[in-house]
């Protein structure tokens, strides 16, 4: 059975695979309509963090859709949405 993906897991994900950019607070809610380039992320980053998220959560996310993904909730939305593989 897959896990869920919330906002603190993908939190933890990003903290992870990509690091924090300093002074950027990844818990706040500001940051959830902040677009990934404002806080550090880019496209190559986020493509970390999705890559991971199928290996270990067993959910398909397509590169292309992710870059769709401009902001942590549209990334949220999107992982929350997506079919999950069987494995």
């Amino acid at each position: 059975m897959a896990q869920t993906i919330d906002r603190e897991v993908l939190t933890r994900l990003l903290r992870e695979s990509a690091g924090v950019e300093e002074g950027v607070d990844l818990d706040g809610e500001e940051v959830l309509d902040t677009p990934f380039v404002e806080i550090g992320y880019d496209s190559l980053a986020l493509l970390q963090v999705t890559g991971r998220i199928r290996r270990e959560y067993g959910i398909d996310l397509p590169d292309d859709a992710v870059s769709d993904a401009e902001t942590f909730r549209s990334l949220l939305e999107m992982i929350q949405s997506a079919p999950v593989v069987a494995s």
